[in-house]
């Protein structure tokens, strides 16, 4: 035969975690609370000081990188220019000579020359110019400044470069500005035939 088990009185039952707990605090009176008040405090002022001293790295951070990164870009302008400089010392002494040039095409050689050396100069810092002469007509590296037509080419080709284009590190920077090929359409032509044959 089993037996059951008394239901434990109230008071002796285990607490199930709702019933309100004495706090070692309560237990220990004032002397207890001044102690525990003391370390919170202690720890709140630790706490507060690391996060004064994080926050205060963190703006002296800040000022650094701004320093640090306005440092770096006026050393990459000087160190473009001072690649610019020889490029224009001879375009300088072309121009001083022009009047003592022995022909026009020897100035023009001089020029060509400088030219050049700016081309290679900017090729050096990664810029390149966009071929679109003959090209597809392409609105990411092209702009279209006008059309003609030309019957014998294919549409949307480019016939004429009003202004060359660059790319630096193959990321366009101006746009070739062009001229393209635009075909009549069919319509255009039909209506064009019937206003001739009137």
């Amino acid at each position: 035969m089993k037996h059951k088990e008394k239901e434990k009185p109230k008071e002796q039952q285990e607490p199930t975690g709702s019933e309100p707990v004495e706090s070692k605090a309560e237990s220990g009176g004032p002397e207890e609370l001044r102690r525990q008040i003391e370390v919170l405090q202690k720890e709140k002022n630790e706490l507060f000081g690391k996060l004064q001293r994080v926050s205060a790295d963190y703006m002296n951070f800040q000022k650094r990188a701004a320093k640090q990164t306005a440092d770096t870009i006026a050393y990459e302008k000087e160190k473009i220019i001072k690649t610019l400089l020889p490029a224009l010392d001879n375009f300088e002494h072309t121009l001083q000579n022009a009047q003592s040039a022995e022909s026009k095409d020897v100035f023009i050689k001089g020029i060509r020359i400088v030219y050049d050396q700016i081309l290679g100069i900017l090729k050096s810092h990664g810029v390149e110019r966009v071929d679109a002469l003959g090209a597809k007509f392409d609105p990411s590296m092209h702009e279209a400044v006008s059309h003609k037509t030309e019957p014998e080419k294919q549409e949307n080709i480019v016939l004429e470069e009003f202004q060359k284009g660059y790319k630096l590190n193959g990321r366009i920077i101006r746009p070739s500005r062009v001229i393209i090929n635009k075909l009549p359409s069919e319509q255009e032509q039909t209506k064009d035939e019937t206003v001739s044959e009137e």
